[in-house]
């Protein structure tokens, strides 16, 4: 079966890649997603997804950002599947796709961060030559 790789532009298609997000950012709420998502575009945030018989089955959130420390690259905000779906290849598809963009737009190389806990997307980012290159810290405010 054929694998359908897009950008997600419209309305209908970034909405049709709430059910993947909410399961990775569960406080994120649909009402206000695509607003969110259209915040995100405007400073270079892009939605990737992969539809099987017409459902979208996988996502990626990405953004080209310039680094003093690595130069241009293209970071991975978001990369999750349907809990349902995993293990059949849209995660990998989708970051084969993303590497191969990140290629053809002259960048120095794919970032991502990744929870603690994800093992099982660990190892698929192993296997796609990640390097675990770093600890990401953050402080966080009540705002």
């Amino acid at each position: 079966m054929t694998l359908d790789i897009f950008i997600a532009d419209t309305d209908a298609d970034i909405q049709a890649c709430f059910p993947v997000f909410s399961e990775l950012r569960p406080h994120l709420e649909q009402d206000r997603f695509l607003a969110q998502v259209r915040r995100q575009q405007a400073q270079s945030y892009q939605i990737l997804a992969v539809r099987q018989q017409g459902a979208v089955k996988s996502v990626a959130g990405f953004r080209f950002a310039e680094f003093l420390a690595w130069g241009k690259i293209l970071y991975v905000d978001d990369l999750a599947t349907l809990s349902g779906e995993t293990s059949q290849g849209f995660a990998g598809a989708l970051l084969d796709w993303l590497i191969e963009h990140a290629q053809a737009h002259g960048c120095r190389g794919v970032h991502l961060d990744s929870g603690y806990h994800r093992h099982h997307a660990h190892r698929l980012y192993l296997n796609k030559g990640f390097q675990l290159s770093s600890h990401h810290f953050s402080l966080t405010f009540n705002a």
